[in-house]
Order: structure tokens, then C-alpha cells, then sequence
């Protein structure tokens, strides 16, 4: 029975990524920052540990207690809507922490196993933004952008031993916590020069057509994860993948 490690499953895709393949019979370590087993089946097939991407210390103690692993999900991640001059280099360092860096870091920690058994795949969660340019998610855009070119190069030098890399990108899923998860971060980050244009977006988002359901991006990362052709590329929810095909992608 396979085993598979989930970042970020305190919320949203990654907590239906942690459902779905226990449901299917895997062994799941749900990882997040402080952790809530509540969240998640009592089974002997479901273990919840701590883990905080940012921190060497907590990547290294996170793997080290899930022992061998058979699949990587990158999911944790941090959202911020704002424009680029109000948005702080502090914080755009704080995303990059930990949707870029902490997507390296997770990769470092395990690909070592996976070599030494000339097995494994890791699946990186992203976003339809890096399919086409959306208003006001600037920086949130470059830190996803940054893994899908990341993950296009190690999937070349890592499949020489047997390791597969895979990517995974979500449309629009107003059902997630993404506005709640960037919080106190995008307090002013449109200014009031701004308000006429980022008026409509918002109203756009509040009324969205063909979105993303958490259900939808589960089952992509365990197609992904599955997948043993050397496509590279996951759509997930209904937005994501008509852009994905109008793009000429799968």
C-alpha cells in the first residue's frame, strides 16, 4: 500500500487531497502548520504531523516522521490580491518563503529517498494563473510561476532514476480559503488610485461563471500522481482546463 505526503491540508485542496486518497486506500501523512486531526479520518491509514515549510528544522523533523513515502504533494500556499506598488517586498518575500522556497525544500527533503529506490513522484499544486496573466496577483503569480519553471527542469534530471514530477494547476475555487489565508497581508494593497479598476475584478470574483471545486483539484493531484506518461501538466476545474485547451494543453 502506497503512502503519500500533503503539504498544506488544514484547508481546502490540500484537506480534499487528504480525503481523497485515503478514500482510495493509501496511506496519508496530512501535514500542516499546527495541526488539527480533527480534520480528518481516525484511521490507521491517516496521520496528521507538524510541519511549517519554511523552517529547515520542521521540513527535516515532518519527513523524518513519515518515514519511506511513495508521492510528494506540494499544496501549502499562501494568496495575496494586490497591486505591485502597494504591495510591501517584505511580503513578497514572505510568499516566496513559501510557495517557491518551501516547494524546494520539501523536493530536497525527499528526493534522496526516491533516488536511492529509483522511485516516486512529487506533484506540485500551482495555479491557473501561470496559464494566462490575471490583474492584481502580480506577486502571487511570479512565486507560482517560479515552481512550474522549477518543476519542468528537475522533472528532466530526475527521470533518469525513475522519479516522476508533476504539475498541477487549479482555476478559481472561491470555496477555499485563499482570501482568508492571505488575512491581515493584503490590508492596503489597493490604494485608492486603484479602486476604479479593481472594483470590477472583485465584483467579477464575487460572481464567478465555470469555477474550481476542491473535489476537482483531489482528484487531478491523484491522477498526477498516478500518471506514468511523461506528461507534465494537470488542469484542474472547469476554468483551468478550458484555458488549459485553449492553450492547446491537455
Amino acid at each position: 500500500m502506497k503512502t503519500v505526503l500533503i503539504t498544506g491540508c488544514s484547508s481546502g485542496y490540500g484537506l480534499a487531497t487528504a480525503h481523497h486518497f485515503h478514500d482510495l486506500g493509501w496511506h496519508v501523512v496530512a501535514t500542516m502548520r499546527q495541526p488539527r486531526p480533527e480534520l480528518l479520518p481516525q484511521s490507521a491509514r491517516m496521520r496528521v504531523v507538524a510541519l511549517d515549510v519554511t523552517r529547515p528544522d520542521s521540513v527535516a523533523a515532518a519527513v523524518w516522521a513519515a518515514g519511506p513515502i511513495d508521492a510528494l504533494v506540494n499544496d501549502a500556499g499562501i494568496g495575496v490580491v494586490g497591486a505591485l506598488e502597494a504591495t510591501p517586498l517584505a511580503l513578497a518575500r514572505e510568499l516566496f518563503e513559501t510557495n517557491t522556497f518551501g516547494v524546494m525544500a520539501m523536493m530536497q527533503a525527499v528526493i534522496p529517498q526516491f533516488r536511492d529506490r529509483r522511485a516516486g513522484v512529487i506533484v506540485n499544486v500551482t495555479s491557473s494563473t501561470t496559464l494566462a496573466s490575471f490583474p492584481l496577483a502580480g506577486v502571487y503569480t511570479a512565486s507560482k510561476t517560479a515552481v512550474e519553471g522549477l518543476t519542468g527542469s528537475v522533472a528532466h534530471e530526475l527521470a533518469a532514476f525513475g522519479i516522476r514530477v508533476k504539475l498541477v494547476q487549479p482555476g478559481y475555487g472561491p470555496s477555499t480559503r485563499f482570501a482568508e489565508n492571505g488575512g491581515s497581508r493584503m490590508q492596503g494593497l489597493i490604494p485608492p488610485a486603484y479602486r476604479a479598476f479593481a472594483d470590477p475584478i472583485f465584483t467579477a470574483f464575487a460572481n464567478p461563471g465555470a469555477v474550481t471545486t476542491e473535489a476537482a483539484v483531489a482528484e487531478a493531484v491523484w491522477q498526477a500522481a498516478n500518471d506514468a506518461t511523461e506528461r507534465l501538466h494537470f488542469a484542474a476545474g472547469a476554468d483551468a482546463v478550458a484555458l488549459a485547451r485553449a492553450l492547446g494543453r491537455p
